[in-house]
């Protein structure tokens, strides 16, 4: 240990004691010390110095836990004011030291000056003069000037009658400690979380320390509000593992906090655990270990913060910018974002549910936007199975779903407002949710407006619940802490969600296309002249959904007066080709009437049940609106309506602009509809080269496009070259559902790779995005991708591809023999590709080999491995009867699944094909 502490030896002579040098860690009594040295990439050394020639009275000492032989020792007179008055001399100070004697236990004795030689004050001296130490004269040499001076020093403090020496024996210099609090909470609360003084004894961990509350001696452990620092765990034969950065952040506090004169503010007891804040003049010290990189924030304490929860979310989000210490290998939620795309400015132009919102940007594009670590009201429980057989609305079935969506289209529809995105969730597919419907990309991001979160606002009023997250889950509100105190604040006043009146019943007749009832309601509605509506969807151009809040009823409501051209719809013929300017109108009409309060003159109705009349939105008639935009032309069924010179001077107006409809002065609608039927009749065939990557069990495959191979071989060259050069640490990854990767795969390569699930540190199922396929793999293998190397840079190169035309058995062994077909003769190889045609999971497409054009999925029709699958668009007639012919060829010659006949004709279906 005498390597502990830096030693300086001084020019006295070979006899003399070496002068050593220290920093005072702790005060153990009137007559010992603890001194550590200077930090040197991790917590110093320390050493126990016992001062030499005095004795100070012993502190009071609890009873060992769990001995009942054993009982508390209270202080001996003077020994706490001892304690105390070398503790306000010394505490953290540097001082210098030698070292006289030390025992064969290994307790050294010595003298000990403050500052940095012998001609600073002498501690042990200074005690005796006080009166706070006795001198063992047992030991005295006659020729030893320093102690000859204790002696003298303690005659002159009987003299003066200092300390031990005052008559009446020191009684009322003894501590009466309180080890326990029969009420920890009832205490916490009668202090009314005003400031304590205290002294700190003890430091556990970085957060957790035991205080000596004044003047009434209260022992307490208390444990910082707010955060968590890494911490020593015990394992089951006792020993204790540190955390990564743990013995660095008991150091942090320590050297800070330990036996300083501090005020604490008490502010919560949570199942018997004191939480607190410890004020100290030189700053806050849970501030400091969340800027420097030893703690994090944890939401369960953060909510009893009195300091300022922001000050703390502040300090940790500088640390993670930083990257420092636990925060080493941080990468933000969104660091693959520009700037541009962090904050911008947008208008809403609808509200989805009571949590997304679809706004337009700056460059026209429409992009959805979730609120964060917000969720929207829900059934639950019992209420998600009652009345199966009704129609299911969400809108007006859930309780406080229309009340949350009412709130924001009145506060949000047709307004800018300032959106920070927060972070991006992961796309999530059927496969990996177990067959919970696949959710795309979200962008969540706080929404403001006037300087309002939008989101707060919606918890405050109880039409929006908070999201619980796991503590080392960082996707989250950058507000998070408002959101949760809105919350509280919503439960504690008793409002929507968290009211304990009844719910809100909102009974509304849709009657579109009901059209008795449409007969019935048609004479209210036009006596009423101009009725108030707001616009629930969108249709088309001149076709629209309306709430009728005064009757609380929908209804579908044509414009009259116009003829707007007419978009794709699937008709009993097959799909009819969307006119020009279809959704040109669709989109003018969306951004004028979406989601807004209007007015709305009902004429009369069609045969359907539908609703014809005129729609005003401040003052704007849209059946004029649409024709001077030239995205509609005036209906001769106008001329009985007042409205019909407005309708023709505005059809003149566009006719002269020639523009859209009337871009050649006549409607454009019918210059290409030649074209358009041959090309309804004709399926089209641009085959592109693809590289097929991996095969499934249900014959689905992963292709990688030829065109983008390069790049994605150059991305892979640099990945592995940076990897090179900074080795990866092994397990400093925490892997997390969702999150993209790197992952090593069998051949010791690294590979991009997306987390579907995690069972366990051990077992980590991964989705190599490149590629196609799926692995388990320990979190030891995996690590965090660079943003240089992220989907931003290239988007996941593998596309998952079923074949067209054709059905998978369900009988395993068949559905078995025509996947093994399928990877001998195309997996690993390059081939053509043409999407025939979309589906649920993916596109359905027809493959042919490079060389010969000989189609794959026709193949396996005529080797008998595979059905038919009979689509009925006129378009693709001719490639199905060539499939069916193929089929046909393969029951003749009885070959694989047609070996026993045509079994469709059975009762039971040995394959297990759909019919």
């Amino acid at each position: 240990m005498a390597s502990a502490v830096a030693a300086q030896v001084q020019s006295n002579p070979a006899s003399a004691p070496q002068l050593q040098r220290g920093i005072v860690k702790m005060v153990l009594s009137g007559c010992a010390v603890i001194v550590r040295g200077q930090p040197r990439g991790g917590p110093p050394p320390e050493r126990q110095i016992n001062l030499s020639n005095i004795r100070a009275g012993a502190l009071a000492r609890r009873a060992v836990q769990g001995q009942t032989d054993t009982k508390d020792t209270p202080d001996e007179p003077w020994a706490f004011q001892a304690r105390e008055f070398l503790r306000k001399k010394v505490i953290g100070k540097e001082v210098c030291f030698t070292v006289e004697n030390k025992t064969p236990q290994g307790r050294e004795y010595g003298m000990v000056y403050l500052g940095k030689d012998t001609s600073g004050e002498n501690i042990a001296e200074s005690l005796v003069t006080e009166g706070l130490a006795t001198v063992r004269r047992e030991g005295i040499r006659g020729n030893n000037p320093e102690q000859a001076r204790l002696c003298d020093l303690e005659d002159q403090a009987k003299a003066a009658k200092k300390g031990l020496w005052t008559e009446g024996g020191g009684a009322h210099t003894v501590r009466e400690l309180k080890y326990t609090i029969e009420n920890p909470r009832n205490f916490v609360d009668s202090l009314h979380q005003k400031p304590v003084n205290a002294i700190i004894e003890h430091v556990r961990d970085g957060c957790i320390v035991r205080a000596l509350l004044l003047p009434d001696y209260y022992l307490v452990t208390v444990m910082l509000s707010g955060i968590k620092c890494p911490t020593f765990k015990r394992d089951a034969d006792g020993s204790e593992t540190p955390e990564p950065f743990s013995a660095e952040a008991k150091f942090f506090t320590e050297s800070r906090l330990l036996q300083r004169d501090v005020q604490i503010i008490l502010e919560s007891c949570p199942n018997q655990v004191i939480l607190g804040t410890i004020l100290h003049p030189n700053g806050n010290i849970t501030e400091l270990l969340l800027k420097e990189g030893f703690a994090r924030c944890v939401d369960w304490s953060m909510a009893v913060y009195t300091q300022g929860a922001e000050k703390l979310r502040a300090a940790e989000r500088s640390a993670k910018e930083h990257k420092v210490r636990i925060w080493k290998d941080y990468v933000a939620p969104t660091a693959n974002l520009d700037q541009k795309d962090r904050q911008f400015v947008a208008k809403v132009m609808q509200v989805v549910n009571a949590d997304a919102i679809v706004v337009k940007l700056n460059s026209g594009e429409h992009k959805t936007i979730h609120l964060s670590s917000i969720r929207p009201p829900r059934l639950e429980g019992e209420e998600k199975n009652k009345d199966k057989d009704k129609r299911f609305r969400p809108l007006y079935d859930i309780p406080y779903m229309f009340e949350a969506r009412e709130f924001l289209r009145k506060k949000l529809i047709g307004k800018k407002v300032n959106v920070t995105v927060d972070y991006i969730r992961a796309a999530t597919s059927a496969m990996e949710t177990g067959g919970v419907p696949a959710f795309p990309e979200r962008t969540c991001a706080t929404v403001t407006i006037g300087g309002i979160n939008i989101a707060e606002a919606l918890v405050s009023k109880g039409l929006a619940t908070v999201i619980r997250y796991r503590q080392d889950d960082d996707q989250r509100s950058s507000h998070y802490d408002e959101l949760l105190a809105a919350e509280a604040r919503a439960i504690k006043n008793g409002k929507g969600l968290h009211s304990k009146k009844e719910v809100p019943i909102h009974r509304v007749a849709d009657i579109s296309g009901e059209t008795q009832k449409a007969k019935q309601f048609l004479p209210f509605l036009q006596r009423a002249g101009r009725s108030e509506a707001v616009v629930e969807y969108v249709f088309s151009g001149s076709r629209l959904k309306l709430y009728m809040p005064k009757e609380t009823c929908l209804i579908t409501f044509l414009l009259a007066g116009i003829e707007c051209p007419r978009g794709s719809r699937n008709m009993p013929s097959g799909m009819q080709v969307a006119e020009p300017y279809s959704e040109e109108a669709t989109i003018f009409t969306k951004e004028l009437v979406l989601q807004r309060e209007v007015e709305v003159e009902v004429e009369s109705m069609d045969k359907a049940g539908n609703f014809i009349g005129w729609l005003h939105i401040e003052g704007v008639n849209l059946s004029v609106a649409l024709v001077d935009n030239a995205l509609s032309k005036v209906h001769f069924t106008a001329e009985r309506s007042s409205y019909y010179k407005t309708l023709l001077s505005a059809e003149e107006t566009a006719r002269q602009r020639k523009e859209k409809l009337w871009v050649n002065g006549i409607d454009c609608r019918h210059c290409n509809e030649v074209a358009q039927l041959t090309e309804e009749k004709e399926r089209v065939a641009k085959y592109r080269p693809v590289y097929v990557t991996e095969i499934t069990d249900g014959l689905h495959f992963f292709a990688q496009d030829v065109e983008t191979g390069t790049k994605l071989e150059s991305l892979m060259e640099s990945m592995r070259g940076e990897i090179a050069a900074q080795p990866l640490v092994e397990g400093s990854f925490t892997p997390r559902r969702g999150d993209f990767c790197i992952a090593k795969f069998g051949d010791g390569e690294w590979y991009r790779a997306r987390i579907e699930k995690v069972e366990s540190p051990a077992k980590v199922h991964v989705y190599y995005i490149d590629y196609g396929n799926r692995e388990i793999l320990s979190s030891t293998r995996l690590a965090a991708l660079s943003p240089a190397f992220s989907t931003r840079t290239l988007p996941p190169q593998a596309t998952e591809y079923t074949f067209a035309f054709i059905q998978v058995p369900q009988d395993e062994d068949a559905r078995t023999d025509a996947v093994d077909s399928v990877v001998r003769d195309i997996q690993n190889t390059q081939c053509l590709l043409n999407v025939e045609y979309s589906g649920i999971v993916c596109p359905h497409v027809t493959l042919q080999f490079a060389d010969s054009k000989d189609d794959v999925g026709l193949g396996l029709v005529k080797e008998g491995l595979v059905m038919v699958d009979v689509r009925k668009e006129k378009h693709l007639q001719k490639m199905v009867t060539e499939y069916l012919n193929g089929q046909e060829s393969a029951k003749s010659a009885r070959l694989n699944i047609w070996r026993y006949g045509d079994f469709r004709d059975d009762d039971a279906d040995e394959f297990g094909f759909r019919r």
